[in-house]
């Protein structure tokens, strides 16, 4: 009977709601729409940074930072500041300049907590900023009309996406270095093969559609 009122409360179904609709936006923007194997952004840091699997977690991890708090900034500059001043032909650039302000105190951190990490991360560290996967999500966030939970989720979902394939694509790598590859295909030919193949691996969860 108590479980029978609870499933009848309009508070518990609008919780449940809910959190089933930020659950899926989660899910989706992680695997289903994944940023790097389905739109194709921000494929510099995962070429680049996925040759060691340490220097993978550790961008990962810092740009899933970066991501969803400038989601969040990016949120709330355009939707107090921007549309009502009618400044949304600035949208970019103002966006640009929040992400970087973002990327140099997390680089800051990062420096000061773990000056291993980042020297591991080197250049590629500053060019969070002109990663396009960072400005994607909070331009999408825009033209999607999402609320500040919403847009908190989708860049929480795409940073999450971003870390879990960073990962896996530098553990892989790190198995193709000792593997018998014809001279041809090493280097960069087996990285794209392997990234081709990892794309179509998840494009089964998006499912089959005739």
């Amino acid at each position: 009977m108590i479980n029978d009122k609870h499933s009848n409360c309009p508070a518990h179904r609008f919780f449940i709601e809910a959190f089933v609709h930020y659950i899926s936006i989660i899910f989706a923007t992680t695997l289903v729409n994944n940023f790097v194997l389905s739109q194709f952004l921000g494929l510099c840091p995962f070429m680049g940074v996925s040759r060691k699997i340490d220097g993978a977690i550790g961008m990962g991890f810092a740009t899933a930072f970066v991501l969803t708090l400038s989601a969040c900034a990016t949120y709330l500059i355009d939707n107090y500041i921007l549309i009502p001043y009618h400044l949304t032909f600035l949208r970019t650039i103002i966006f640009i300049v929040t992400i970087a302000a973002l990327v140099g105190l997390t680089e800051l951190f990062i420096a000061k907590t773990s000056p291993l990490l980042h020297r591991l991360l080197g250049i590629y560290l500053p060019l969070i900023t002109t990663n396009c996967a960072v400005l994607g999500v909070a331009l999408l966030n825009s033209h999607r009309h999402h609320h500040l939970l919403e847009s908190a989720c989708y860049g929480f979902g795409a940073a999450l996406g971003f870390t879990f394939v960073l990962v896996i694509f530098a553990a892989l790598r790190e198995r193709l270095q000792t593997a018998d590859i014809p001279r041809p295909f090493r280097g960069p030919p087996i990285a794209l093969i392997t990234a081709g193949i990892l794309a179509l691996a998840f494009m089964g969860f998006g499912g089959w559609t005739a």
